[in-house]
């Protein structure tokens, strides 16, 4: 496959998009994982979530 005189441009691109997007996978799951584990601590300390209510509690 001959992609031209601008391979160079066109490999370099593909290869910063593909970056980007690894990187964005990799915050979210670390983002993922300290929400749980703030949401873990205010459990523990007592606060409950709205949504865990049942529907006769509101």
């Amino acid at each position: 496959m001959s992609l031209g005189p601008h391979a160079s441009f066109i490999v370099t691109s593909y290869a910063l998009a593909t970056a980007v997007v690894l990187l964005l996978i990799v915050w979210i799951a670390i983002d993922y994982r300290r929400q749980k584990a703030r949401l873990r601590e205010l459990e523990a300390s007592g606060v409950v979530r709205r949504s865990g209510r049942g529907a006769a509690d509101v």
